[in-house]
């Protein structure tokens, strides 16, 4: 055991996954753990103290500080490293064995593997994760379940792995009696294990890093692969990351995220859904900003469209990837009717995506490929769009910050939002971070959604077209109401798990102000189950 290292956990971690937290890995992790720790703890606290003065009513705005940045027109980031030229269609999906084999082999162009909002992240299921991984790249990852063969193709799509966000501790690991980043935890142990092995075959170690509010915050990402090059003994630059622009702060600092990883860099990505999510949650005391029902908050409306021109915009100006978002439909199999319906929303936002400029696209089924790959094929002839520098467009922050949207709150938008909220949190806290409703395939971000939306109509007293009042005892009513049908939509949830949920939402929509994740909020009952003491925990 590597000294001032704890494994806090019950789970057994026998091999093959002994082969993951090896004593080597251990070092290295601890090795980052002690160089960054507290740069990621002052970084976390800005957060705070930026959330503070966002309530004062002081508003968000492009950095003064940075302005010569986005000025400077000569500078750009790293050209496409191998395999990142032509991302199309690019799949997502936890690191799950049958997944990996699956998305790998979906005919996308990559596939990332995700630790982070597709993922309920037990021990088990991180470290697993990891073998998985570890096994795809080597071309051992084959295995039969149920009679069925699993095996990768001979070309199987470029892999990309999306760490935990900086927020979040992995409690199971303490160095020196702290927990450690969840992020390092999950990049220190794929990099470790893997850049050579990815280089020596072509590729190399890709990431995406999500949840990111400031410049700073890459830049630490930055020193994090600088320091991982150094330590393993590869050739700095061999790293890309493409960041997930997910919160609203970030849409204020995309030249200066970039700017900090331009030498690792691969793009920007339209993290649609934490978008929104963080749009309500950073606007909280801000009563002009209240959404309507989720399916009103489309692409095309005026905050939503001014933050992806930009993105493209910037993203081109700079030569990188401007990445387009997730399509959560999945297919309708016993509905002929209802699954073009569905499908054609997916060629449309696709069709949407490449004539704005994007340079590709997400899914979350692997039958979903060959839809998105048609539209891009057909209306993007080379392997990227680089070149279509949208010098049109002009976005003030007025325009990232206008609320304006058509819609109205409806009770079946409320009902809908509690079912998410409660099947998504019950799942979670079960083990599954991926689960199927109404034919959408649902994660940590559109869970989010609900349970702050819930949130803001219940703090404004806002009223459904009815004109009836959103209150507390209002949304008390629709959970009692909506809970006992939560089976038949998420049928792996516990009981146990859905009573947690229903306890969990009620408590939200009473807060001040709603809770920044919950995947913070409810990681203890994971942790808890792998058999971490409480005393472990941390509020930053």
């Amino acid at each position: 055991m590597v000294a001032g290292v704890q494994i806090h956990t019950k789970v057994d971690i026998s091999n093959p996954q002994s082969d993951i937290l090896t004593d080597g890995a251990l070092t290295f992790l601890a090795a980052l753990h002690r160089t960054f720790e507290s740069t990621r703890h002052s970084l976390l606290v800005a957060r705070d103290d930026a959330q503070r003065k966002f309530d004062s009513g002081v508003p968000l705005d492009f950095p003064p500080e940075t302005a010569h940045i986005r000025a400077e027109p000569s500078w750009h980031c790293a050209p496409p490293a191998p395999g990142l030229e032509d991302r199309r269609v690019e799949i997502t999906g936890p690191p799950d064995r049958k997944m990996v084999i699956n998305a790998l082999n979906s005919g996308a162009k990559t596939f990332m593997a995700d630790f982070e909002d597709s993922n309920a992240p037990t021990f088990a299921n991180l470290i697993n994760g990891q073998v998985n991984l570890r096994d795809a790249i080597r071309r051992q990852i084959d295995f039969e379940s149920g009679g069925k063969q699993y095996k990768l193709s001979e070309k199987p799509a470029v892999l990309i792995v999306r760490p935990r966000g900086w927020h979040l501790d992995e409690t199971r690991i303490t160095i020196d009696n702290t927990p450690i980043s969840a992020s390092l935890f999950d990049f220190a142990l794929y990099f470790y294990h893997n850049a050579k092995e990815l280089i020596k075959r072509g590729s190399g170690p890709y990431f995406y890093l999500p949840k990111m509010e400031h410049y700073l915050e890459a830049r630490l990402w930055n020193d994090v692969f600088l320091f991982s090059q150094s330590y393993i003994g590869i050739a700095h630059n061999t790293i890309r990351a493409t960041v997930l622009i997910e919160t609203l702060p970030a849409a204020f600092q995309m030249e200066e995220i970039l700017f900090e990883l331009r030498n690792h860099s691969a793009g920007l990505n339209c993290g649609r859904w934490d978008y929104i999510f963080s749009a309500i949650k950073k606007r909280r005391a801000d009563k002009s900003a209240v959404l309507p029902d989720r399916k009103d908050v489309t692409m095309t409306v005026p905050f939503m469209d001014s933050y992806v021109r930009l993105l493209i915009q910037t993203c081109h100006r700079r030569k990188v990837a401007a990445m387009g978002g997730m399509s959560a439909q999945i297919p309708i199999k016993d509905d002929l009717q209802a699954n073009e319906v569905a499908m054609e929303k997916v060629r449309a936002d696709k069709l949407r995506e490449v004539t704005a400029g994007h340079d590709g696209t997400w899914i979350a089924h692997p039958l979903i490929n060959q839809i998105a790959l048609k539209v891009f094929d057909e209306n993007m002839l080379g392997p990227n769009q680089y070149h279509i520098r949208r010098e049109d467009v002009k976005v003030a922050a007025a325009d990232l910050l206008n609320a304006s949207v058509p819609g109205k709150i409806t009770e079946d938008g409320i009902r809908s939002n509690v079912s998410v909220a409660l099947a998504y949190c019950g799942a979670w806290i079960g083990g599954n971070g991926c689960i199927p409703i109404n034919y959408l395939m649902e994660d940590a971000a559109t869970a989010e959604i609900a349970r702050v939306q819930l949130w803001q109509w219940v703090k404004y007293g806002a009223r459904i077209d009815t004109g009836e009042q959103i209150t507390t005892q209002y949304v008390d009513r629709i959970i009692a109401e909506q809970a006992p049908g939560i089976k038949r939509i998420a049928p792996g949830v516990k009981e146990s798990h859905l009573k947690i949920a229903k306890k969990y939402l009620t408590a939200q929509i009473r807060q001040q102000w709603p809770s920044e994740f919950l995947t913070s909020d409810l990681m203890p009952y994971l942790t808890m189950a792998d058999g971490v003491e409480d005393k472990w925990y941390r509020n930053f």
